[in-house]
């Protein structure tokens, strides 16, 4: 016992060694002020290579995952008061609640249909893929099926009770919609009596500038959150996890990025007319941060400043469409995956399907990915929506287990990417997209003004 505990011990300081002089190359890079973006690029692979290294020499990262669980944690800690303070400047600069919404209504009918679509390539990719045959695997046994909430029980999960309380257990949903009641109530008296919540708003804007600060500290992290949340990832799952079901790896990213590809750049291309290459290049920073946290809450105060300082989006649009898609916008987990697992559960148990069922498995896609919002396991709860829908067993879920967290680093990064998109597109509807600060920025405007 005592001889397991030394050894683990010294394999735990080998990963630490190893990641504190790997850090501090990144923060060298830092120093150099080598571009932001290019730095957690940078982390990336060299967490990935770590990683792999301590999985390969059975070296012990926990010490490494700790430094990733601090950086989250600290993105955690701005969600709330950053969807409380922008929810309520952006509602309270419109002056027309007409034009809250229509804004509103854009914004939800793109989360819509970009999910559909998502959900139609995911199965198109799965068909052709094929991903469920010659697959005969037991059910893990750590796997327990997700309970699918009733349709009341959903709607009751969204509505606030408790303002303090939802606050504190992190229930974001039911923090957005007290304070769009309190922004559009300070609209309506402020239309009345401007002198009334003058002071309010004073705060609240005051407030807003003193966490877009906090926020710019913890984003400085970003880097070092990248390296640890990729390594501790590699060295924890390896390659010979994943071996047995590569083909629903690869159908899952060819979906995404197909997707990606055909629905976002379409999008970016012909409806906002945008240069696509130059902007997925400004988006960067918030693919990359939803791609190692796997969290769309935590990559939300990057994508804010991304879409205003990048992207040049008005504050009010970010501020507005940034946070309800954190939290609605699910075209990966929502979309993707819950295609491509029906199709690969319906396989592997050889359940027929045919064209209705395809038709089905989009719409419940579609219509799960809004009645989950602020769920946890969002994507595990869509598809159990989708096969509870098309029949299929339950249990299926549990085959996929064990490569849920490789996919869910693609499935968040089009999940965060799409409200980007989207957030251009309101955005460009509104004429509140500065196309030529856009254009004029040639250099990336990622060290996001962190000074």
């Amino acid at each position: 016992m005592n001889n397991n505990l030394v050894s683990a011990i010294g394999s735990n300081w080998v990963s630490l060694v190893v990641s504190v002089v790997l850090l501090g190359i990144l923060y060298l890079l830092a120093k150099k002020r080598v571009n932001f973006g290019y730095r957690v690029l940078i982390a990336l692979g060299l967490g990935l290579v770590a990683g792999i290294f301590f999985n390969t020499f059975k070296f012990d990262a926990t010490s490494v995952g700790t430094i990733g669980s601090v950086y989250v944690n600290l993105v955690k800690m701005l969600v709330i008061p950053l969807v409380a303070v922008l929810v309520v400047t952006s509602i309270t600069s419109i002056s027309s609640l007409g034009q809250l919404r229509k804004i509103g209504i854009k914004t939800i009918v793109l989360f819509l249909v970009t999910t559909g679509i998502a959900a139609l390539i995911g199965l198109i990719v799965a068909l052709i893929f094929d991903p469920g045959s010659g697959i005969h695997q037991e059910v893990p046994k750590s796997f327990k099926p997700r309970d699918i909430p009733t349709f009341s029980q959903v709607i009751l999960d969204l509505v606030p009770s408790n303002p303090i309380s939802d606050a504190a257990n992190a229930k974001v949903v039911p923090v957005l919609i007290f304070f769009i009641f309190v922004a559009i109530a300070m609209v309506h008296v402020g239309s009345k009596k401007p002198e009334a919540v003058a002071p309010v708003k004073r705060f609240i804007e005051s407030l807003a500038q003193i966490m877009h600060q906090v926020t710019k500290y913890v984003i400085r992290l970003t880097p070092y959150g990248v390296y640890a949340l990729i390594g501790t990832m590699a060295a924890k799952y390896g390659l010979e996890t994943l071996a047995p079901l590569v083909k629903v790896i690869l159908a899952t990213y060819v979906a995404l990025i197909v997707h990606f590809i055909v629905t976002f750049g379409g999008l970016v291309t012909f409806v906002a007319r945008v240069n696509p290459f130059k902007f997925f290049r400004k988006a960067y920073p918030t693919i990359a941060v939803a791609f190692t946290t796997r969290s769309s809450y935590v990559t939300l105060p990057v994508n804010l400043e991304v879409l205003t300082k990048r992207i040049r989006i008005s504050d009010r649009i970010a501020s507005f469409v940034a946070p309800l898609g954190a939290t609605m916008n699910m075209n990966g987990c929502g979309g993707v995956w819950p295609a491509i697992v029906a199709i690969f559960v319906a396989r592997v148990y050889n359940v027929p399907l045919g064209i209705s069922e395809y038709i089905l498995i989009v719409l419940v896609s579609m219509i799960s990915s809004i009645g989950v919002a602020g769920v946890p396991g969002p994507a595990s709860i869509s598809t159990t929506v989708v096969l509870t829908a098309l029949g299929l067993p339950i249990e299926g879920l549990g085959l996929v287990l064990a490569i849920d967290a490789v996919v869910d680093m693609g499935r968040t990064a089009v999940n965060a990417t799409g409200t980007t998109v989207c957030s251009l597109i309101v955005a460009n509807s509104e004429g509140e997209f500065d196309r030529e600060a856009f254009n004029r920025d040639e250099e990336d405007q990622m060290e996001l003004n962190l000074s």
